[in-house]
């Protein structure tokens, strides 16, 4: 063992007072050889519930014994996962966000209380990767973060097609478009393995993001569920831990300003998920560093949109994973002069230095655009502010021909008040269909709108009705939607305010939101406005009450509220 490594003493000393825990160690399987050495947690999300995280048990058992062959004694615990795309469209859709700070909190606890020296921690779903890496950010101790990886895609009639083809394919069958026996084939065929959604959603991207900032071994974000990478890179993992012990390197060496730069550079040319504002957002206020929505759009305006992916592409992430995979765009972007190259990773090694080892994308590939003819000159990303939403909106543009929308408010409370007025075909071309009280707290939970957009788009209204709303989308939306608008209604932000037939103005180019209703006006309304009681009851309750703004990350320990 390196004589610099070091080692919680208080915990693995030799004096009397320890035996007490060395005894409770030892039934677990820790030998007299073991108390010299680091003990290294593996953070498993493995969890029937979704075939994200199916095969996470596998990894987190190749990780340990990656960490083993290294010379420390890893130790697996578990921590929940849910899954958005069986929750989506369903009251349970308000407990994937909270599901996070759980995640992120109950990592931190077992590292914390069992005094652990390293962690590896690993994800599959939303909102595991970013709740591993708030534990990550507030446990302070070295440590590496593995994706579990995405999944293959499904296929239909010589067509690839994932779990957004079926909500998609809800809307078409209400239009009549497809039976119930081709709506059923679709089902059947978009999920074929173990894996996270195959598209640049949120868990993919999520997951690039990560690898962006250092935090994860270089190539391990593209390498899909089932493959031999992705054991591999659980094996690397574990060994990687204990040499960033020996090192003395943490998450706050690796988490900077500029390595969240480099993440969000990452996102924007890779068409991400509007999630990954809120979730960097988090990640950063945990490990301290000062990253804000204006960051997204300084980054969004010089960064060009690259990537043909799915949900406005064509492509999956194992198709990227073929052609070089994200170490391969961070190459390009590297060499192009995005990305900051001194940035410390968890190899030990800068980016610049892990970037000449890194792989070029294959030549003729046609996933990842030339810089003389990108999808977007720009980023897809943006966030908007006017007197619609003051502390900001996020829409995602990628695809989205019309830049400009003004149109009629037309007004729900409920996300269910609302898919029926689509289902019922009361919805017109022109419309702003916009969903309130669904916000951090209002929610509570921030749900996501996966289930209406798609049917929306489904319908052939993907870019003829914008749906505005203080709720997310999920990274698998597309079409001409709004969400994250803040201040929340619940908070008596100005959608509160906003009354059937306004006229809203949506406009990507200005980054503007906005309603045609003077001041004056928005304080009389306020006047005749009551906020609706929080919900009170279980996890929700706690984290209705303690949830911050959207703006800064949705965040539960914010503490200048």
């Amino acid at each position: 063992m390196d004589k610099d490594l070091r080692i919680k003493s208080h915990v693995f000393s030799d004096g009397v007072m320890r035996a007490p825990n060395r005894a409770m160690l030892r039934a677990v399987g820790v030998s007299d050889d073991d108390f010299k050495k680091p003990m290294i947690g593996v953070a498993s999300t493995w969890s029937e519930v979704t075939p994200c995280n199916i095969h996470i048990d596998d990894l987190a058992r190749q990780a340990k014994e990656g960490a083993r062959e290294a010379g420390g004694v890893p130790l697996i615990f578990n921590t929940i996962t849910v899954s958005d795309g069986i929750s989506m469209g369903t009251q349970g859709m308000r407990y994937s966000l909270p599901s996070r700070d759980l995640i992120g909190d109950s990592i931190e606890t077992v590292v914390g209380a069992e005094n652990l020296d390293g962690l590896v921690a690993i994800g599959g779903c939303d909102k595991n990767i970013p709740g591993c890496m708030i534990a990550i950010a507030n446990a302070q101790v070295p440590a590496v973060f593995v994706y579990g990886g995405t999944i293959a895609p499904g296929s239909l009639n010589g067509k690839d097609i994932d779990l957004v083809s079926v909500f998609e394919g809800v809307g078409k069958h209400n239009n009549g478009a497809i039976n119930d026996e081709e709506l059923r084939q679709i089902e059947c065929s978009a999920c074929p393995g173990a894996g996270s959604c195959g598209g640049m959603y949120t868990a993919n991207t999520m997951a690039s993001a990560i690898e962006a900032i250092g935090m994860s071994l270089p190539g391990s974000s593209s390498n899909p569920a089932e493959s031999p990478e992705k054991s591999k890179d659980c094996v690397k993992a574990g060994k990687a831990v204990y040499r960033l012990l020996e090192k003395g390197i943490y998450p706050k060496d690796i988490m900077t300003k500029e390595a969240f730069e480099n993440a969000i550079t990452v996102v924007m040319a890779l068409g991400g998920s509007t999630n990954a504002i809120l979730h960097l957002l988090a990640i950063a206020h945990a490990v301290e560093v000062d990253l804000t929505i204006e960051d997204f759009n300084r980054i969004q305006a010089k960064t060009p949109h690259l990537a043909d992916l799915k949900p406005s592409g064509k492509y999956v992430m194992q198709d990227l994973h073929r052609v070089g995979g994200v170490q391969a765009v961070m190459k390009l972007l590297y060499e192009h002069g995005y990305l900051h190259g001194d940035c410390l990773t968890v190899t030990g090694k800068t980016v610049a230095e892990n970037m000449q080892e890194a792989p070029s994308l294959q030549e003729g590939q046609e996933i990842i655009m030339p810089f003389e003819t990108p999808k977007r000159k720009d980023g897809p990303l943006i966030v908007l502010k006017g007197n619609l939403a003051p502390s900001g909106a996020v829409a995602k543009v990628s695809g989205v021909k019309v830049s400009r929308h003004v149109g009629p408010a037309r007004v729900f409370n409920t996300e269910k008040e609302a898919t029926e007025a689509v289902m019922n075909n009361k919805i017109n071309e022109g419309d702003v269909l916009v969903i309130r009280y669904v916000g951090p707290k209002g929610g509570p939970g921030m749900p996501e709108m996966l289930s209406i957009s798609a049917i929306l788009v489904g319908k052939g209204l993907g870019e003829k009705v914008a749906l505005l709303t203080d709720g997310r989308f999920s990274g698998g939306t597309h079409g001409l939607v709004v969400g994250h608008i803040a201040p929340e209604a619940q908070d008596g932000g100005p959608i509160a305010f906003l009354q059937e037939g306004d006229m809203v103005t949506i406009d990507s180019n200005k980054k503007e939101i906005s309603f045609a209703v003077s001041d004056q006006e928005i304080t009389e309304r306020k006047k005749q406005w009551t906020a609706p009681p929080l919900y009170k009851k279980g996890v929700l309750g706690k984290y209705a009450h303690n949830v911050s703004c959207s703006s800064l990350g949705a965040i539960t320990d914010y503490l200048n509220k």
